[in-house]
């Protein structure tokens, strides 16, 4: 569930980070420093690219916060390696076959891990003070079967940002709260000369979360609140009827179908869309274009804005192959309880899992829409095990509903969720 990966932003490039000389995890075992009874942690961490105008900043990010927690943890070493979020999943499963289990992993998932029993649980390696502290809707999806084996690391929400110029050229007075307020706002841009009134990314780079928060706006959704597929519902078949209607009559990016959001945000970037479903990771896109007059406000629903978004998040887990699980724990408490959780955030944009760390946010304007609707964020289905077989069917087929037929587009993908 990356928030950030490489095919996402084409941000990231290797790093293998050495912060402690060693650059590949190694068995556990011979992990005692000569004489000093010292404790060698080894980490595996995803990359999350380059942080804007900070050129290597995932390992300038690791080295920082390992010398801070050595500095204060003499007798532990973390030795960590970065890895690209293309390869990491598949690298940590050849580490994993070849008994090179790391003690920590951050990455998009972890419950493919819990099965083979490879995990601590989260109170084994957590304060009680932390866990207490994290957000309480993010932390019950770190749960299998009641118990919680999964950490949040980082997360991110979505709100739309629009274009105060271009607003203003087109004599628009106010952002929209609602679908019709869209259409309205969409038709005095495109008057007044705007190539791409609202940008409608639904290629393959992320067309799920695209559908699925114009879904919420018409109390739609992947499934229902029973808990059954409803992709195909009267909800989700009028929401892609309106954006179908939206494309036909010049509203929206051309060819939704094949347009990724990383293009659509460098174009809103480059002043050619006046309003774009985004999150906090877009805000670098836009800074590095120039682009500074611009808003921020709640995801505008059919009948008003939403008290609610999608909500995505990463995370990180320990592995019990070592024994370590007290060194982990203090690692793991220095990481949410310092300056490293909030650095993270500075650096990629990204928000806080914790109470505590949207509280030190609060004050950022820009955010304050993302920070408000994180409690109460609606998430993929990922824990249902088909959810790795609809989503890229989602990805490859459902720009089609916005030009062919909705029903039909979704009832195909209606097929796909509910095949054995």
């Amino acid at each position: 569930m990356k928030l950030v990966g490489g095919a996402a932003l084409g941000l990231a490039t290797m790093l293998v980070l050495s912060s402690c000389g060693s650059s590949t995890p190694e068995t556990g075992g011979g992990d005692k420093a000569a004489g000093g009874g010292q404790v060698t942690l080894k980490m595996v961490a995803a990359d999350y690219g380059d942080g804007p105008g900070k050129p290597n900043s995932g390992q300038t990010f690791w080295d920082g916060v390992v010398k801070e927690f050595e500095a204060a943890n003499p007798n532990i070493k973390v030795d960590v390696q970065v890895i690209n979020w293309n390869d990491i999943d598949k690298q940590v499963a050849t580490m994993i076959q070849n008994g090179q289990v790391p003690d920590i992993l951050q990455t998009g998932d972890y419950s493919g891990f819990v099965a083979d029993q490879l995990l601590y649980k989260v109170d084994e390696v957590l304060s009680p003070e932390v866990s207490g502290d994290m957000l309480q809707k993010f932390a019950d999806y770190g749960k299998v079967d009641g118990t919680a084996y999964g950490i949040p690391f980082v997360s991110s929400a979505r709100a739309l940002f629009y274009n105060k110029e271009l607003f203003s050229k087109a004599g628009i007075a106010e952002p929209p709260k609602t679908w019709d307020e869209i259409k309205a706002a969409a038709k005095k841009l495109k008057d007044a000369g705007v190539s791409q009134p609202f940008g409608l990314p639904l290629g393959q780079e992320e067309a799920q979360a695209e559908s699925f928060l114009w879904m919420l706006g018409n109390g739609g959704g992947y499934k229902d609140a029973s808990g059954k597929w409803a992709i195909n519902s009267p909800q989700n078949v009028e929401t892609f009827t309106y954006l179908k209607g939206m494309v036909a009559e010049g509203l929206t990016t051309p060819n939704p179908g094949t347009k990724d959001r990383k293009t659509v945000w460098e174009d809103f970037g480059a002043g050619k869309v006046g309003m774009v479903n985004g999150g906090p990771m877009s805000i670098p896109i836009f800074d590095a274009a120039g682009l500074k007059d611009y808003g921020v406000v709640p995801i505008p629903g059919k009948a008003g804005p939403l008290d609610t978004t999608l909500g995505v998040m990463d995370w990180i887990m320990a592995f019990n192959k070592n024994g370590h699980a007290a060194e982990i724990k203090k690692f793991f408490d220095f990481f949410y309880t310092g300056s490293a959780a909030q650095k993270i955030s500075d650096t990629y944009k990204l928000l806080p899992v914790t109470n505590g760390g949207i509280q030190k946010l609060s004050g950022d304007e820009k955010l304050k829409p993302f920070l408000d609707a994180l409690p109460n964020a609606s998430f993929y289905p990922f824990q249902d095990p088909k959810w790795a077989d609809l989503n890229p069917a989602i990805k490859q087929t459902i720009g089609g509903a916005v030009t062919d037929d909705p029903a039909k587009v979704l009832g195909e993908l209606q097929k796909t969720a509910e095949s054995s």
